[in-house]
């Protein structure tokens, strides 16, 4: 694949989700991503105005979650949580979809929240990230609804899991697939062309991030990025 280490570095949002992370972490995260000119942060709704100060004479964007990580907040909630975000600096928007409201096809619901959160990004300028938590989704016809709503309310991104979609397994642990590359192509042919993908979810490694861009995804939430970029560095030279 003839790609550069800067182009393979816009793919990534680098992620400062973990819920233990303190605020030297994530301040320390969003040094890190300027060294290595990623595309953006992605960080919790109450650190957006300090990632904000330290990345604004940067080319990283600020981005934060909304909903996340269960998607249960209600509609009205979301888009107030979006509209602060956006007052805070964030520039793009990564929400997670009423999960519940999914499974038991209420689409009228998921139409109306996906809708309004859109809007309310798209009004203060923001991009916004659907996030449909694949690994709760028992078959793929969930999933190409989802792709129909997203692409008829315009968004920019749809996104596979938020990293945190954990699933019960057999033997009791807790564990998710997050990104697979089926998935990924699955969203990419029954999306519309304007939307973009995005993975997220157990890409931890460059070849990792190799097959996702393989299979479509633009972007790919990463909280290894250092390590991804440290060995493109190797393979591709600077």
């Amino acid at each position: 694949m003839n790609v550069t280490v800067k182009e393979l570095a816009k793919m990534i949002d680098h992620s400062l989700l973990h819920p233990m992370l303190t605020d030297n972490e994530i301040e320390a995260g969003c040094r890190l991503a300027v060294k290595y000119d990623v595309a953006s942060v992605c960080v919790k709704p109450y650190a957006v105005n300090m990632a904000h100060h330290i990345l604004k004479d940067s080319d990283v964007s600020v981005g934060c979650v909304v909903g996340f990580p269960h998607g249960n907040s209600a509609i009205a909630v979301k888009v107030f949580e979006t509209q602060q975000a956006v007052a805070d600096g964030a520039v793009e928007i990564d929400m997670v979809v009423n999960i519940g409201k999914v499974l038991q096809e209420d689409w009228e619901y998921v139409s109306n929240e996906i809708n309004a959160v859109t809007e309310a990004c798209h009004k203060g300028k923001a991009l916004i990230k659907v996030i449909f938590e694949n690994d709760y989704l028992p078959s793929d016809t969930y999933k190409i609804k989802l792709c129909k709503i997203c692409s008829d309310a315009g968004v920019d991104f749809i996104k596979t899991s938020s990293g945190y979609g954990f699933v019960k397994q057999p033997d009791g642990s807790y564990n998710y697939k997050g990104a697979t590359i089926a998935d990924l192509i699955l969203m990419r042919k029954h999306a519309g062309p304007h939307v973009k993908i995005k993975a997220a979810g157990g890409v931890r490694t460059l070849d990792g991030l190799l097959a996702v861009k393989e299979a479509g995804a633009v972007r790919c939430g990463a909280s290894a990025t250092q390590e991804i970029l440290e060995e493109a560095i190797k393979r591709f030279g600077k």
